[in-house]
């Protein structure tokens, strides 16, 4: 017994030894992420926007180049928004962000609007075609989107401010900037003005979904 107590004691000597302290890693930029390679994207500037994009050129530029460390110049020749990541870019995501800003500008938005795109995760563009719910011409196409509008824009303000999301009617095309869930309200508020629903009877279904809304949050 005295021999089975020894080589318990002589198994019980060596201490276990203390693991090594675990290695802390710088975390990667950007351009590393990328083999040291510098990403790009480029923003294709309509006919129509070419005026607006100078007068707002320093609105967009500002937020872009000093917030979100992304640099941006402007192809004359290519007619495209260029965007590149910088050494001190925070965040990789921060260039497609900076690049769905520029396109939502290029859609119709207002830049205090699409400037939106930059500060929140949760927002995104959704567009669809008035012929991709109903195929009208002529008057009938004229009328839906009389209809869309409303007197004075009197309608879409009111689809605006009861679903939180902003709207762009640009002829038979219909952007919309805002949470998924509101998107979706929004879209089918306008979907029943393009099947003829009459602007009263979307108002009292817009209601009764926000107030929905209202009671869930």
């Amino acid at each position: 017994s005295n021999m089975v107590l020894s080589s318990m004691e002589v198994e019980a000597a060596p201490e276990a030894k203390p693991l090594p302290p675990k290695p802390k890693f710088e975390p990667l930029k950007p351009h590393e992420m990328s083999d040291g390679q510098f990403q790009f994207r480029k923003v294709s500037v309509p006919q129509h926007r070419y005026n607006p994009l100078k007068k707002a050129w320093m609105d967009i530029y500002t937020p872009i180049y000093e917030q979100m460390k992304i640099d941006i110049r402007m192809n004359l020749k290519a007619r495209k928004v260029e965007l590149k990541t910088r050494p001190d870019t925070p965040d990789i995501s921060n260039l497609q962000k900076c690049a769905d800003f520029v396109h939502a500008f290029m859609m119709g938005f207002d830049v205090v609007d699409a400037i939106a795109l930059l500060r929140l995760d949760e927002l995104y563009v959704e567009s669809f075609e008035i012929k991709d719910v109903k195929t009208l011409r002529g008057d009938h196409l004229s009328r839906a989107i009389g209809r869309l509008s409303g007197k004075g824009g009197k309608t879409k303000f009111a689809i605006e401010n009861a679903t939180k999301t902003k709207i762009v009617i640009a002829d038979t095309k219909i952007h919309i900037l805002g949470s998924f869930a509101n998107i979706k309200i929004a879209r089918d508020s306008l979907c029943s003005l393009i099947m003829g629903s009459p602007a009263g009877k979307v108002y009292s279904k817009l209601r009764a979904v926000t107030a929905r809304l209202a009671e869930r949050f």
